[in-house]
């Protein structure tokens, strides 16, 4: 069985019979450097205090979205913060009078997930692999909503701000809610939209912090919208969905900005090395953006085999996309981690293609 997200190390041990700690992780899209030093120093600092694991968090967040609202230039008020991309979409389709909504695929499978369990109605709009998965959406039926993506995930294709600016412009004249997910473009925030939402109030952007700056693990995500919208959305979330540590983590992170430069430099420059390589090797990618690659080897080979066989064999995991929706089979998703592991990517997918496959 597929596992149904990235990062899904352990059951995929367990079902290759290998250690855990000999896996290495191409499957989740983290940024290999880990989170930045200002983080571990925050929250060592906050640990001597006791009052941060015995006093409450601050209902309100104020602190932290002020820090969010500063690095995405929006305001304070602008801002819904919550423990996931999940729960802020879920208090968004509570907030919204949606019925029907557009989901150009392949995309992120909890999109679809979240508006079935809102009792949503899907309206898929399947993107042409011919041309890159741009969005195409004039022929697209009418909805109240479109879900969409800006890098997109699995393909990492990014569309520039003025494309999906015409989309949202295009919608509110139509009265249709735009919810964008903008988890990878810290990668190439000059096209983020976040900014503009005071200007389109149909327009909603959900950003992620823990991705780009290496911290899943304290589930932090935002959403920028009108502040009409924002208020209303707040009453639909639990209380204290950040904890202290968590807020006080992601304060520091963001603050970091020389580590957002080097970051993206150094995603910039090894996704060109590995596409590079990936095409020595007759593997096809697609023009991305973020710090993952959508992988085609040939079509003579049997992907999901080749998946196993670099477990087996390598001990390497990539993310088997056979589960994303209207995704033609024969694609895998890579990450971009650093040099020895990139290398080590290259080295096992020159051996895996070339030579029979081992027994196991």
């Amino acid at each position: 069985m597929i596992p149904p997200h990235g990062g899904q190390l352990r059951p995929i041990a367990e079902r290759f019979g290998l250690p855990l700690e000999g896996l290495l992780d191409f499957s989740a899209n983290i940024n290999p450097e880990g989170p930045p030093a200002s983080v571990f120093t925050t929250l060592h600092k906050a640990l001597e205090d006791p009052a941060t694991l015995t006093d409450y968090p601050d209902l309100q967040q104020s602190a932290l979205k002020q820090a969010i609202a500063s690095y995405a230039q929006v305001t304070a008020q602008n801002i819904v913060v919550a423990n996931g991309f999940v729960p802020l979409l879920e208090a968004v389709l509570r907030t919204l009078p949606i019925r029907r909504c557009l989901l150009p695929v392949p995309a992120f499978n909890e999109y679809r997930k979240a508006l079935a369990r809102a009792r949503v109605e899907v309206v898929p709009h399947p993107l042409s692999e011919h041309l890159n998965f741009r969005y195409d959406l004039d022929s697209a039926p009418r909805t109240d909503a479109i879900l969409m993506a800006n890098p997109q995930n699995p393909t990492g294709v990014l569309h520039d701000l003025a494309t999906i600016l015409a989309i949202v412009k295009r919608a509110a004249r139509e009265g249709v809610h735009v919810l964008l997910d903008e988890a990878f473009i810290d990668y190439t925030p000059e096209h983020s939209l976040a900014p503009l939402v005071e200007r389109y109030p149909n327009l909603i952007v959900f950003r992620s912090v823990t991705k780009f700056h290496g911290i899943p693990g304290l589930r932090v995500a935002y959403l920028a919208a009108n502040p009409a919208l924002t208020a209303e959305m707040e009453l639909n979330l639990p209380p204290w969905p950040i904890t202290t540590l968590a807020a006080e983590a992601v304060r520091a992170a963001l603050t970091d900005l020389p580590y957002a430069e080097r970051t993206r430099m150094l995603n910039r420059e090894r996704r060109e090395y590995v596409q590079h390589e990936l095409h020595n090797l007759g593997i096809a990618t697609y023009p991305a953006a973020a710090n993952y690659l959508l992988l085609r080897p040939p079509s003579h080979m049997d992907t999901n085999n080749l998946w196993q066989r670099l477990i087996r064999e390598h001990g390497i995991v990539l993310r088997d996309c056979a589960n994303y929706e209207a995704l033609a089979p024969g694609h895998l998703r890579a990450a971009i981690r650093t040099e020895p592991a990139n290398e080590r990517l290259i080295e096992a997918l020159r051996q895996a293609m070339q030579g029979p496959a081992k027994q196991s």
